[in-house]
């Protein structure tokens, strides 16, 4: 059965259109009120980033659960996977996050965690979904839910993103640039680091409710590199604005991304023989990262592109790590969700044990070249079902012989077919996926 609202990572859109709007969040609130109740007493932690928006839906969200008889448990401001973390801690039947993660102000967007921080299942968004679809009622008066705020709610999970690491850990010596994109992290990131002895430079920790994500964290990295450069820092971490993202600044101002920080904490597991399995990675994962693990022994599979397609892998395979290039890394012997902070803490735990910086680190990973041509189709034939392009796809494989990899996917979004051909040859990559945008576009014509 198909879902009308939820996507892959909750609903999210435009403030101000269906369904970010207030008299839509008063109804899932009470939609989701209603079907958490189902399962005994209700007790829903609600938090929410840094945008101007999230207070209008905070407020409409509070109204609409504690209409169906849930108690609410406000958390103000806190990175989403806090939110998972303390679902948890506080035994509630389900936490609600009020973010759009790296988007804009002007978007936003709500995802949910069950009672165990994973992401709602199925069934109970299907559920919602329904609820959404009956008319509004309310509980008598004696059973309307109650709403507390929950004051420590910072400190509790800093303490718990410092205990991910070894009791005693130190960072003393060692220098970053924090780049908090405005966002959820702003308060709890500093603190985390600063906390473990580390010199921190802090930048875009200001939020304003129209800054978040404005030429600064893990999508605009430029700051952070020039920052790196003119404080003579040893790294600097960039955070997108509700704290699930992560990328990295090496000393020399380059930056890091997700494949090459989950190889350096893969890496660092193996050697220390707390590697359970495997690692999971993206279609869109370098194939670089695929070659540097095999030479490891490592073994590596590749879910669909999104946070919720890794966690299904992990979970499947009893794994603990996987992520995406993007920066969404799941470390799952620390957590039940992708989380910025706990992610840059195993990076600095895995470049403390091998004694080396960030830059000489992620130097046993290759990146292969990849070029990606988008080619406008019109929508009726689907191009990747030609034989011809099928055909011609699988004699690109074969002549790389498992040192190359072609990626044919249409968007989710636009009439686009995304041709995606990565090897070890930056010019024969690009002559194999110019062939193969050319054919598609014939057979589209």
């Amino acid at each position: 059965m198909s879902k009308k609202y939820f996507g892959t990572d909750g609903i999210r859109g435009r403030v101000g259109e269906y369904p970010i709007t207030p008299d839509f969040m008063l109804k899932l609130g009470w939609a989701a009120g209603m079907a958490f109740r189902k399962m005994g007493a209700c007790k829903v932690l609600v938090g929410k980033d840094t945008r101007i928006s999230g207070y209008m839906f905070e407020s409409a969200l509070e109204a609409g659960l504690t209409s169906a008889g849930a108690d609410v448990m406000l958390l103000g401001p806190m990175p989403t996977p806090a939110i998972a973390y303390l679902t948890r801690t506080f035994q509630a039947q389900a936490g609600i996050v009020i973010s759009a993660s790296h988007n804009p102000h002007d978007d936003n967007g709500i995802k949910f965690f069950s009672g165990q921080g994973t992401k709602l299942p199925d069934d109970i968004e299907l559920m919602i979904e329904e609820l959404l679809d009956t008319p509004m009622t309310v509980v008598e008066s004696s059973k309307i839910g109650k709403v507390s705020r929950i004051n420590d709610a910072s400190g509790r999970y800093i303490e718990f993103c410092k205990g991910s690491v070894p009791t005693g850990t130190s960072f003393s010596g060692l220098k970053i640039v924090v780049d908090c994109a405005h966002g959820a992290t702003y308060k709890v990131a500093p603190s985390v680091f600063r906390e473990l002895g580390a010199d921190v430079v802090v930048l875009s920790a200001q939020p304003n409710g129209l800054n978040i994500n404005h030429n600064c964290g893990s999508t605009h990295t430029e700051a952070l590199q020039a920052a790196v450069l003119a404080e003579q820092a040893d790294l600097g971490i960039a955070f997108d604005g509700d704290g699930d993202r992560v990328l990295m600044v090496d000393h020399t101002g380059t930056v890091v991304d997700g494949d090459e920080l989950l190889f350096i904490i893969a890496r660092d597991l193996h050697g220390r023989g707390k590697l359970q399995g495997g690692v999971v990675g993206t279609l869109m994962s370098n194939l670089g990262l695929e070659l540097a693990l095999a030479d490891l022994d490592i073994p590596f599979v590749r879910a669909n592109v999104g946070d919720r397609y890794v966690i299904s892998e992990l979970l499947e395979r009893n794994w603990v790590i996987g992520g995406e290039n993007s920066g969404h890394i799941v470390c799952f012997d620390h957590t039940t969700t992708g989380d910025a902070i706990i992610a840059a803490l195993q990076v600095l735990m895995a470049l403390k044990a091998r004694n080396e910086g960030l830059a000489q680190s992620r130097q046993a990973l290759r990146k292969c070249p990849q070029v990606l041509i988008n080619v406008r189709f019109g929508g009726g034939v689907n191009p990747l079902e030609h034989a011809k392009v099928k055909q011609a796809s699988e004699h690109v494989t074969q002549a790389m012989a498992g040192r190359g990899r072609v990626l044919l996917r249409k968007s989710g979004t636009e009439p686009l077919v995304r041709v995606m051909v990565e090897g070890e040859d930056e010019a024969q990559v690009r002559g194999y996926a110019e062939e193969l945008a050319k054919l598609v576009t014939e057979v589209s014509a």
